[in-house]
């Protein structure tokens, strides 16, 4: 097996999902499963996850980024992402990591609905770990959000010189094709508490919903980091979202419990 410090590849079912290998110098000491959000979040925080990534292999840690079916590099379509084949893919990816990094213990790290997903696929991925980035815990406030985002950017003077028909954006969320089907599945998405260790890292501002109590009341705890985290300005809708104190609280806890 090619060791290479990034190594990219395709792995699961008829090789249709894409991965990306961040290998450390030596023998990996801890590993790390990135689980990307959807959507125009999951282009937003794409240079993000290669830094965190970066930053996690030079401290020995194996990392594993990959796409869903129907996202980035992965076989599929964005009509066809399905919440359960989401869950699905990270317990394959979880898999494909343990094998590449030879280390059973896997810690999963999600933004948004990449956070969801992986507190979703907890006990099936056997994660030693979840560190949830302001994941999505109540799908009606999430779709009403986006909902509210693509009628705004509908009518953007600054982006189209006459609004689009609504015919032109009816099945899609900032830019992507979204099916009725994982509109329903995320409109009845409600994130129940994982069986492992939980970290929430809170960025939303002081007065959003919702709040993190119910995931991490058993085994965990939640740690806040600044500035607020602009997923749903529409003004900045363009703009990578960076943040180098994310990247210092995720590597901060991988060297906790070196």
């Amino acid at each position: 097996m090619r060791n290479d410090p990034e190594l990219p590849f395709f792995f699961g079912a008829d090789n249709g999902l894409f991965g990306m290998y961040h290998a450390p110098a030596s023998s990996p000491r801890r590993a790390v499963l990135m689980c990307p959000p959807l959507g125009q979040e999951l282009i937003r925080t794409h240079r993000l996850y290669r830094q965190l990534a970066q930053a996690l292999a030079a401290q020995g840690v194996a990392v594993l980024r990959f796409d869903y079916h129907g996202t980035g590099d992965s076989a599929g379509n964005s009509a066809e992402v399905d919440w359960n084949r989401c869950i699905g893919d990270a317990v394959t990816a979880a898999g494909e990591l343990r094998s590449r990094a030879g280390l059973d213990r896997v810690v999963a790290f999600g933004a948004r609905l990449g956070g969801s997903i992986a507190l979703g696929a907890a006990d099936r991925a056997r994660f030693a770990e979840v560190i949830a980035w302001d994941p999505v815990v109540n799908g009606d406030d999430y779709v009403a959000a986006l909902d509210t985002m693509q009628a705004a950017l509908r009518e953007d003077a600054d982006r189209f010189n006459v609004p689009r028909s609504h015919a032109d954006v009816a099945e899609q969320w900032l830019g992507f094709d979204i099916g009725e089907s994982l509109r329903k599945q995320l409109m009845g998405l409600r994130v129940a508490p994982p069986n492992v260790p939980t970290l929430v890292l809170d960025s939303l501002p002081a007065d959003a919903t919702p709040r993190w109590e119910h995931l991490v009341s058993r085994r965990g705890k939640v740690a806040a980091i600044s500035p607020p985290t602009p997923w749903n300005d529409l003004r900045r809708l363009e703009a990578a979202i960076l943040s180098h104190p994310l990247i210092q609280a995720v590597s901060g806890r991988m060297t906790e419990d070196a």
